[in-house]
Formats: structure tokens, C-alpha cells, sequence
């Protein structure tokens, strides 16, 4: 009865994590108490994963990553890299993966891909080069760079905390650097090749004509017998039929309104709206529709100008709809249109919900965008403006990470308290202040490990992980043998990355895979490195938050990731299952 319901259980959280119709934190939790409810696992392995010392090790690599960004030595490294675009397309392009993928090796990945992408999507307007040409390959380079060592990725901490929690030998800072290097070289020498030709070239458009306004935005005459005038611009009779009010022309000056500007008689009002409600507009007493005489320049004037920016991973938008986060009083921008895997939203914006990675085209006053520049909630993507360079703090932040890596790797220190010393010693040293610090950790993904761990003991204790390692034993072991069997486990757990996260996978498909290993009488430490690698291979669509992240700043298409991603994923695949048993005899 109980692994069928943990088995249930695991079904649902794959097919909520899958449609984001609930928030992952929400649903890791509930799991949680149900499973404590039901007495499948007790209080103390609920939450025993909460207060695991990877957890630890994981905010404090999100600490030392917002230091080291708040420094500007990242955007230093990208002025370095415009120089290169004048040599060579390919040896800038290959200089970008290799900094990429060392820096992913000591920070989070998804953290990495997020801290390059407003730079090089101005670096790409600078030289004139299509963003989509670069940004794919930064997500794969920081994605597989964090196969080079524990920290590179949340899912090794992850996997390295349910390794030693099972018993068995934690994983080392750098026992999986060898493997890893050649993962990230195989990847590498594949995208400056073969991937490289299949990248999409997504030439710049107009922004106004990308997003296809000019069909929903017109002019509105305000005419002096009109009821509308003395009224707020954004409580009118006009927003009540679902138009929006971009801006207002009067007497020749085109200005963006606020909450206190009322209408006056011969305003011409820019409006967006769907075709049917501007019909049903035109019958409103007191205004003339302007038809067809839109221009772009009325989007974008000197005093006003369009510009996109991005929701990334730490911002508070997430998952809270622009009207309820109050985005226009909060950054005096209105948005125009919403562009989401490849798909662009222009209706009720109000009511959209923002995810991670929603590229927003918005409206407003050149400084306002300035004022946001530094902003941790949304990233404006234009052209690069670097972070002045605070020499001294980033070299401070540096050491501290050196130091920290030094001491866990000569066992001077547990790697949680080395980590969490060089995380503290920065804030007190000032690289980076105390809310800056606490912004920069994603509790989601906190929530989610520690609680997929407890799904994790579920699995155990309910007999389902013995359940499922006895079936896959039987239908895999005839077929290929030890070797057949964990590849049917990494296959799996790549499949398992398209709905889940990749900790969470990988963390639903250990303890099973554990299980087998023993009853094989295997080594468990190479089937759980194997697993553990396979969740940081799966590139075949862009559901992992790296490529998230790229998809819309990038113009890319889904098609685009399979094409690319596939091939490359199969490739990876073929290079662990030959490797592991090379580093680790089964």
C-alpha cells in the first residue's frame, strides 16, 4: 500500500513540476506533510534534508556569486571579450565557453548563465552579431562546466549530501574533475563545430515591429465635448474595455502618464488592444480613432524610448502578475508585451503571471531605465553598460573563494563551514551587503532539494525504491548486463530532467538506483556519479533553468534545442557510460 502511495505521489509531483500550475516549493512541501501524515517517514526525515550541510554549501555559493558580480569582475571580463570580436567571431565565441564553463565549475550554473547574459547581449548588438549565436552556447558551457567539480552544480552538492547520508563515501571536490573535463571538452569542441553551424541567426528587428504592436496599438483623439475629460488617465472609461494607455501626445509633446495625470481636451492617447475591442471603441462618444496612423516614432521619442528586460532567477516577480506586483508604479515602465519560449502575449497583460526567463518589452523614460540597471528583480537588455570594477572587493571575494576551496580540499575544514566562512567573510568585509546576500540565495531550489532528499528516504522506507530497482534489475540485466542496467538508470533519469529539475530527478532515481547497485553487487558510489552526471547532460529541450534563461533573449525556438541538443546529449551519454566504469569499477 505505501509504495503505491509514494509512487502516486512522485507521478503527481512530476506532472505538477511539469505544468507549473502550482509553485515547486508548494508542492515539495505538501509532499512532505502528507508523507509525515501518513507515517511513511517520520518529522525528523521530513526535514532532516533542511538542515544537511549541502544545503549550507549550496546559499553559500549563491552568496559568493552575487559578491563577485556585485564587483564587476565579470563585466570586466566582457569588455576583454569585445576585443577578441575583432580578431575572430570563433575565437571569441570559444573564449566566452571556456570562461564560462571555469567559472560554472565554482558557481551555480544557472547563476553563471544569468550574470552573462545582459552583457553579451549588448556585447552582440556592439559588433552587430545575432544574440542567438552566442547565448546557447553559454547556457551548454555553464551547464556542463558544473560537471568539473562538487560545486559546480546544486545536483552534485545534492547527490554527494544522499551519498553520504546512505552510508557510502561523500564525493570529493575534485574526484569528478577528470570526467567532468572531458564532458565539458566533448561539449565544447561539438557546438565550435557541428553545433555552431545549426545555431539559428536571428537578425534584429525593430522592436515594436518584432513584437507585432503596430496591429494593437493606435491613437486615441480626445475631442472637447468628450466625457473622458478631467478624468485619470489610467481609471478612465477606456481602460474599463480593456484598452491599455501607453502614452500621451499633448501639444506636441509625447510624455508617459502617471497615476495623477488627468485627460484634457485634445490629448491624442496611444491605447493598446485587440482588434475587436478598438471596433467597440469607436462608438464611444467624445474620441476619434486615428486609423492607421501609428508610426513607430511614437513608441520611441527622444523622452521615451522601448528597451526588453528579463525576469532572472532571484527576482520577486516570479510567479506574481504584473498587475499585482504594481510593475508600472514600482519601475515607472509600462509593459507592451510579454515574449515566453518563443511565444509573444499582448492581452491582458495585467492578469500574466511573470516565470523565469520572460522576456518583457517595455516602455519608459531613458532614466528610469537607468535608475533599474542594477536592479536584482528584472535585467535590462540592451546595450552593455559594465559595472564600474571594484578592483580590491573582487580580489577580496576571490581569495575568500580560494581560501575556501583550499581548506575543503586539504580537509582542513568540512566544505560547509569553509564555504559558509568565505560567505560570511565577504559580507563582513563589505564586497556585498547583508539584504544583497540574502536576495541572492534561491530558496525555491533549497525547498526542493531538501525536500525531494525526504521523498528520497520515502522511497526507501515505503519499499518502493527496492520495489522499482528488482523490476529494472530484471527487465535490464539480460539485455546489457551491470553496464546495461546503469545506462538504463542514466537514460532514465535524463528523461526524468524534461519535467523535474535536475536535483530532483536525480534525487528520485538514487535511492532505487542504489538499491540495485547493491543487489548487483556493484559499486553504489559509481552508479550514484553516473546519475549524478546524467542530470547535467540532458540538453534536449530547454526545460533546464540555464536554457530557460537564453530562450527568450536569444529569439530562439524549441526546435532549435532538440536540434542542437540531441545529438549532443547522446554524445555526453556515451561519454559517461564509457568513463565511469574507467574511474570507478563497477
Amino acid at each position: 500500500m505505501e509504495i503505491a502511495i509514494v509512487l502516486s505521489l512522485l507521478l503527481i509531483a512530476v506532472v505538477l513540476f511539469a505544468t507549473e500550475k502550482v509553485s515547486i516549493e508548494l508542492v515539495t512541501l505538501t509532499m512532505l506533510i502528507i508523507l509525515a501524515g501518513l507515517r511513511i517517514i517520520s518529522p525528523e526525515e521530513a526535514f532532516a534534508g533542511f538542515s544537511s550541510d549541502f544545503i549550507i554549501i549550496i546559499a553559500s555559493i549563491f552568496i559568493l556569486s552575487a559578491a563577485l558580480q556585485e564587483t564587476g569582475i565579470l563585466d570586466f571580463a566582457v569588455v576583454r571579450l569585445a576585443r577578441l570580436a575583432d580578431k575572430s567571431n570563433n575565437l571569441m565565441l570559444l573564449t566566452i565557453m571556456l570562461i564560462t564553463g571555469v567559472v560554472s565549475a565554482f558557481m551555480n550554473n544557472t547563476t553563471v548563465t544569468a550574470m552573462f547574459i545582459t552583457p553579451l547581449v549588448g556585447l552582440s548588438k556592439r559588433i552587430n552579431m545575432s544574440a542567438s549565436k552566442l547565448l546557447m552556447p553559454l547556457a551548454y558551457a555553464a551547464i556542463l562546466g558544473g560537471t568539473c567539480t562538487l560545486i559546480g552544480t546544486s545536483t552534485n552538492v545534492a547527490v554527494s549530501g544522499y551519498v553520504a547520508k546512505a552510508g557510502l563515501e561523500p564525493i570529493g571536490l575534485f574526484e569528478i574533475s577528470g570526467i567532468g573535463f572531458v564532458i565539458f571538452l566533448v561539449g565544447t569542441i561539438y557546438m565550435m563545430t557541428v553545433g555552431q553551424r545549426m545555431l539559428p541567426d536571428h537578425a534584429d528587428q525593430e522592436l515594436a515591429e518584432e513584437y507585432k504592436l503596430q496591429k494593437y496599438v493606435t491613437e486615441v483623439v480626445v475631442l472637447p465635448d468628450s466625457p473622458l475629460i478631467g478624468q485619470l488617465v489610467f481609471t478612465s472609461e477606456l481602460t474599463t474595455l480593456n484598452l491599455r494607455m501607453l502614452n500621451v501626445i499633448r501639444a506636441k509633446e509625447n510624455f508617459l502618464p502617471d497615476f495623477r495625470t488627468r485627460i484634457r481636451a485634445n490629448d491624442i492617447l496611444l491605447v493598446e488592444g485587440d482588434v475587436d475591442t478598438l471596433m467597440k471603441v469607436k462608438e464611444t462618444k467624445g474620441i476619434q480613432i486615428m486609423a492607421d496612423a501609428l508610426i513607430s516614432e511614437d513608441l520611441e521619442t527622444e523622452n521615451i524610448r522601448l528597451a526588453e528586460i528579463m525576469i532572472p532567477r532571484q527576482s520577486n516577480l516570479i510567479n506574481r502578475t504584473i498587475k499585482e506586483s504594481e510593475f508600472l508604479r514600482r519601475f515607472g515602465l509600462v509593459v507592451l508585451a510579454v515574449s515566453r519560449h518563443g511565444e509573444t502575449l499582448r492581452s491582458k497583460l495585467g492578469s500574466i503571471e511573470l516565470h523565469l526567463g520572460d522576456v518583457l518589452l517595455v516602455q519608459g523614460a531613458p532614466e528610469r531605465f537607468e535608475q533599474v540597471r542594477n536592479s536584482n528583480h528584472i535585467a535590462v537588455l540592451d546595450e552593455f553598460e559594465p559595472v564600474f570594477f571594484k578592483k580590491k572587493k573582487g580580489l577580496i571575494v576571490i581569495a575568500c573563494f580560494a581560501l575556501a576551496i583550499l581548506a575543503g580540499t586539504l580537509e582542513l575544514l568540512p566544505l560547509s563551514i569553509a564555504f559558509l566562512s568565505a560567505a560570511v567573510a565577504s559580507i563582513l568585509l563589505r564586497a556585498i551587503s547583508t539584504e544583497k546576500a540574502y536576495n541572492a540565495i534561491d530558496w525555491r531550489l533549497l525547498i526542493l532539494i531538501g525536500g525531494m532528499t525526504a521523498f528520497g528516504a520515502a522511497m526507501e522506507n515505503s519499499g518502493a525504491a527496492e520495489f522499482l530497482a528488482q523490476g529494472i534489475v530484471q527487465v535490464m540485466e539480460p539485455i546489457g548486463g551491470t553496464i546495461g542496467i546503469l545506462a538504463g538508470f542514466v537514460i532514465l533519469t535524463v528523461l526524468l530532467t524534461q519535467p523535474m529539475s535536475n536535483a530532483a530527478a536525480a534525487l528520485v532515481i538514487l535511492p532505487v538506483a542504489l538499491r540495485a547497485a547493491m543487489e548487483l553487487g556493484a559499486d553504489p558510489r559509481a552508479f550514484a556519479i553516473a546519475i549524478m552526471l546524467g542530470a547535467s547532460v540532458s540538453l534536449v529541450t530547454p526545460f533546464e533553468p540555464a536554457c530557460i534563461l537564453v530562450y527568450s533573449p536569444g529569439k530562439y525556438r524549441f526546435l532549435d534545442f532538440i536540434r542542437i541538443g540531441t545529438p549532443l546529449t547522446v554524445l555526453l551519454i556515451t561519454v559517461i557510460m564509457v568513463l565511469v566504469p574507467v574511474f570507478w569499477p563497477l
